[in-house]
């Protein structure tokens, strides 16, 4: 397990606090546990807060030992939700001052993940006197670059896959299934520390080690917010792997991730017993094709939008564009997406997200082709943008993986 060093985290809180005054927001209170996990080294139940200019304080309902022992800021115990304001005046008295303008005093918090229950206590609480704005951005902003301590989290995530993916593949023949396949690389990588499950931040989207599928299963689509959705074990669970028995000549994908000390990587591969039916496996080459295109294009100072763009006109060209990261309605309208402490953090390479590229970024380039009744290809690696270009994450060999 790797420990977070102190200047690593108030690095964080120096670069929130910058975009905080350009917004002018007088303070952000950090409530998730992810974002308080990275704000502060410590993930226990609380909220952080952090003035614009001032000392950063991690108010902790439990566990209050753990969090004195991880946290790289300042612990208090959380006060009920009730004395939350007292307490918040009398450990930041200037902002709270009764001389100055109160209904100036605006607060961020994280709306994007804050359930409405919490938010209307929160507002009953703060009073007329301060005003909660959306601080998602400013947090999502802050996550999206990388520090060498992250980038090195993700490479170890990306080395664990790498070696269970050579283990896992030794069990492929007709007659496993779906769910076995799974298991196995579950056990390879939770062995080597996986933590045992990959975080999101979107609502009610929920993502497992990965997914394992085979032929027409893998290609039903699912609510999942992805280019292929899966048959899954059952509408408790409707994506994702199956027990489909895997068939010889079908498309296996291999979409999966690792969690090493908080951090993700996210990885895709394709097998097959024997071999692809020949539009299948051109459909597959174009899919390598466009991710080394993605892979050449990625430098500081590109627009994330312009190389979904150009992977979407390339499949056109190939006359592959019905069936692009999706197929028909369900098709996704991305080609990539950040990753880091979660696996969907910005920025995402969409149209419309006309965010610059810019070193210390990591992202997931992922182009597939869906093909109903019969599976989808495609490949995925993770990049770090540099300050020349890229450096790809992942480590396993690309190329079709062939079973005899």
């Amino acid at each position: 397990m790797a420990t977070i060093e102190k200047d690593e985290v108030l690095a964080r809180i120096v670069r929130l606090q910058q975009l905080m005054a350009a917004e002018q927001v007088d303070a952000f209170l950090v409530t998730q546990h992810v974002d308080l996990f990275y704000i502060t080294g410590s993930m226990q139940a609380g909220y952080a807060f952090i003035p614009a200019s001032g000392t950063p304080v991690f108010y902790v309902r439990r566990s209050l030992e753990r969090a004195e022992l991880e946290s790289a800021v300042r612990v208090e115990t959380m006060p009920s939700l009730r004395g939350f304001k007292v307490q918040l005046e009398q450990d930041h008295p200037a902002m709270f001052a009764g001389g100055r303008n109160e209904a100036a005093v605006r607060i961020a918090t994280e709306m994007d993940v804050l359930p409405a229950a919490s938010y209307v206590r929160l507002v009953d609480v703060f009073g007329s006197g301060c005003a909660l704005v959306d601080g998602s951005s400013l947090m999502r902003q802050v996550r999206m670059v990388k520090s060498p301590w992250e980038v090195s989290r993700i490479e170890a995530a990306a080395q664990v896959v790498a070696e269970a993916l050579v283990e896992a593949t030794t069990i492929i023949r007709e007659g496993i299934t779906e769910l076995e396949l799974m298991a196995r690389i579950e056990y390879e990588i939770r062995i080597r520390g996986h933590i045992g499950l990959m975080r999101t931040r979107t609502y009610n989207m929920e993502i497992t080690t990965g997914m394992v599928g085979a032929g027409e299963a893998v290609a039903v689509p699912s609510a999942f917010d992805g280019p292929a959705g899966g048959l899954g074990l059952g509408p408790s669970f409707p994506q994702s792997t199956s027990r489909k028995v895997i068939k010889r000549g079908e498309p296996i994908l291999i979409d999966i991730g690792c969690c090493i000390d908080g951090y993700v990587i996210d990885q895709t591969r394709t097998a097959v017993i024997g071999g692809l039916p020949d539009d299948l496996a051109e459909a597959y080459a174009k899919a390598e094709e466009l991710i080394h295109a993605a892979e050449a294009a990625m430098r500081p100072g590109i627009a994330c939008d312009s190389l979904y763009t150009d992977a979407l006109a390339g499949a056109a060209a190939a006359g592959l564009a019905d069936h692009f990261m999706g197929y028909g309605i369900n098709q996704v309208k991305f080609l990539g997406h950040g990753i880091g402490l979660e696996v969907d953090e910005w920025p995402v390479l969409a149209k419309g997200f006309n965010t610059l590229l810019a070193p210390g970024m990591v992202l997931a380039v992922e182009p597939k082709f869906t093909f109903p009744g019969r599976g989808v290809v495609g490949i995925e690696n993770s990049y770090l943008v540099t300050d020349t270009g890229c450096r790809q994450l992942t480590r396993s060999p690309e190329g079709l993986i062939v079973i005899p």
